[in-house]
């Protein structure tokens, strides 16, 4: 077993490495950018080292730099997570040619299965069941129209490079290829640097199922079941399960032979997962599942499939890298109960899903919290009962700041009970009861996918939550209303018995009016609460002596108490104008000495892929100028300065 270890990657799947060796006693090593200079995974290190700036290109995805780290801090080998180098062949290759172990299968191993259209070769020669469609290497508009009316329409155009929902395009019939062909190859050139793409059958009501395999240097390969991750969003995995529901013994034992047919086949090591499409719209059966592809990493999903085997997956990446064999036999692995994971993500749902990012002013995530601080206790609950297990991975805390640079993904949410019902409940439960303040948070919507009927069943598919996005969706306003109104009740308690204290809205000759002025998710609201209204059971969680995160079935609303001091001086002047988020500044519109006015455009800032621009608070001189154009930007940071003019 190596002895230390570099952990290239950030955030929570960072964090939950380091959770195994610590527990194994693997020295660790954490690499950050900028952005993340006071993140959690750089605190949980034994050691960190600064790789660059906070665009990944010039940080996470530098592989020069993360090698010269591993050899800076004497780490042994270098494990990827998921995401950023972690399918780079040239990158597992220059790990190995540095004399560094690689926490992952080999560079051929990758490369032959992230091309899609190799992956499906290697599949269909190993018997493996595959979709129909065009795999072949003449691109030419002529030889894929041909292709495409052989297979018939609905069909699916794939960026032979792809992954994470790229380049993937819908054609419903021939009139759309076309305008399709042209946007899927212009985006795989984008992404991926290769232009080429695929065509498949299309499955119209399509389950997401994979197989997690693993293999080792001798020759050996096991995999640990299925997992389910039908519910998605824009080809985005939100919740995952194992096992599969409604799942047969005789389809399973089927799916899983194919996933580790297709592993040994192309000698795999370590970690990997075989996804299958498959046709929602008939019972599961032996002639309902077709290969999709081979992630040749750990997956996102990873808890629910250690839980109901009772394993720790890196661990095995850790021993099987080492050399050593699988730690079990096909026929110790167990299956118990069932585990579901939720994906909480900085973005508002109700806005188009769109990013966010900022400090976290409140992060509890309900029952699992308590399980979340206690690295030597990982995988268990307090009672170490089998089932009843809650299990939080997270890269973020209360007081840290959200990068507007990454994914918005902060934390998964994991339980295991002893059905799937009973693990729905639990998760459920504890969503209801999360209190997430200074950002967008979509743990409301993943609440409502958990306790709808359709998902309940088990009948829902990769397009469902398309098919249901209002539903799943809508701000509710009377939610919002009775937030406020629960913390305006509360300023207008009686804090003593005095006649100055009573609060209770009397006024000479008129007739009493309770009135406060509150600032409602930023918006300025006037309410006047009725005290005898029922109030829904809301938490509260105080961030100040102004401002409270008010929160139900795990929508929170942030409730301030205005500032007046503050905006008076804001009113009469205030001299600098700063960002408002982590972002980078593309335009800055003034120069020192230029006279501007009140609410003039001085600046842009792009975060979170949108633009936001910044205005003058009153009318003045440019005094001076605190950033140049391009440069990526933290909370705070003083882009321009006035003075009286």
């Amino acid at each position: 077993m190596l002895k230390s270890l570099l952990i290239a990657n950030r955030g929570e799947i960072a964090c939950r490495i380091m959770a195994t060796c610590r527990r194994l006693g693997v020295r660790t090593v954490a690499v950050y950018s900028d952005a993340d200079a006071y993140a959690r995974h750089v605190r949980l290190a034994d050691e960190a080292v600064h790789v660059g700036a906070a665009p990944a290109s010039e940080s996470y995805l530098d592989g020069e730099r993360i090698i010269a780290a591993a050899r800076a801090s004497g780490a042994e080998g270098i494990h990827p997570g998921y995401g950023f180098l972690s399918e780079n062949a040239d990158f597992a290759d220059a790990v190995v040619k540095a004399g560094l172990i690689w926490v992952g299968p080999k560079a051929e191993t990758i490369r032959s299965m992230g091309l899609k259209d190799e992956a499906k070769k290697i599949a269909e020669e190993a018997g493996v069941p595959v979709l129909p469609g065009y795999r072949g290497e003449a691109q030419d508009a002529k030889t894929l129209e041909a292709e495409a009316e052989r297979i018939g329409y609905p069909l699916l155009i794939k960026a032979v490079a792809g992954g994470g929902g790229r380049g993937i395009r819908l054609v419903s019939q021939r009139s759309e290829l076309k305008d399709e062909l042209e946007s899927a190859t212009r985006e795989a050139k984008s992404s991926f640097g290769d232009a080429r793409v695929m065509l498949e059958k299309l499955v119209e009501q399509p389950r997401h199922i994979e197989v997690q395999v693993f293999g080792d240097s001798h020759g050996g390969g096991v995999h640990l079941y299925e997992r389910d991750c039908s519910l998605q969003r824009r080809r985005q995995k939100v919740v995952e399960e194992a096992p599969a529901p409604g799942m047969p013994e005789d389809v399973r034992k089927a799916m899983t032979d194919a996933a580790v047919q297709l592993a040994k086949a192309v000698g795999y090591e370590g970690a990997g997962t075989v996804e299958f499409i498959v046709d929602g719209a008939r019972p599961l059966a032996k002639d309902t599942f077709w290969f999709l592809e081979m992630n040749t990493r750990l997956q996102v999903e990873h808890p629910v499939t250690e839980y109901i085997t009772g394993t720790d997956l890196v661990e095995w990446q850790l021993r099987v890298a080492s050399g050593e064999k699988i730690p079990l036999e096909q026929k110790d692995i167990p299956l118990n109960g069932h585990a579901i994971e939720a994906r909480i993500c900085a973005e508002d749902p109700a806005d188009n899903f769109r990013p966010g990012a900022g400090r976290l002013f409140a992060f509890d995530l309900g029952n699992v919290e308590r399980l979340s601080e206690d690295m030597e206790e990982f995988g268990t609950d307090e009672m170490g009962d089998e089932f009843n297990q809650y299990r939080l991975d997270t890269g973020f805390g209360a007081g840290d700041t959200v990068p507007a640079v990454y994914d918005s993904m902060i934390a998964k949410a994991i339980v295991k009970s002893w059905d799937r019902e009973s693990a729905i409940d639990a998760l459920s439960e504890s969503l209801g009861h999360s209190v997430v303040a200074g950002i967008p948070c979509n743990i409301n919507f993943l609440k409502r996918c958990l306790d709808h009927e359709v998902f309940r069943s088990g009948d829902h598919h990769v397009n469902w939550i398309a098919e249901e996005i209002e539903t799943l969706t809508a701000r509710n306003e009377d939610d919002r209303r009775a937030a406020a109104d629960l913390v305006a009740n509360a300023l207008l308690h009686p804090v003593g018995d005095g006649p100055w204290e009573l609060a209770d809205g009397w006024r000479m000759n008129a007739a009493p009016c309770r009135s406060i002025r509150l600032k409602v998710d930023g918006e300025v609201m006037d309410l006047t609460p009725d005290p005898a209204a029922a109030t829904p059971i809301w938490q509260v969680a105080a961030i100040s002596e102004h401002s409270f995160a008010v929160s139900a079935d795990g929508e929170t609303v942030l409730v301030d108490v205005p500032d007046y001091e503050a905006e008076a001086e804001a009113i009469a002047g205030g001299d600098k104008v700063s960002a408002p988020m982590p972002g980078k500044l593309i335009e800055l519109k003034v120069s020192a000495g230029d006279q501007v006015q009140k609410d003039q455009v001085v600046a842009v800032m792009e975060a979170m892929k949108m633009e936001h621009s910044l205005t003058a608070p009153r009318d003045g001189v440019v005094k001076a100028t605190g950033a140049g154009v391009g440069e990526q930007l933290g909370e705070g940071a003083m882009l321009v300065e006035l003075e009286e003019v």
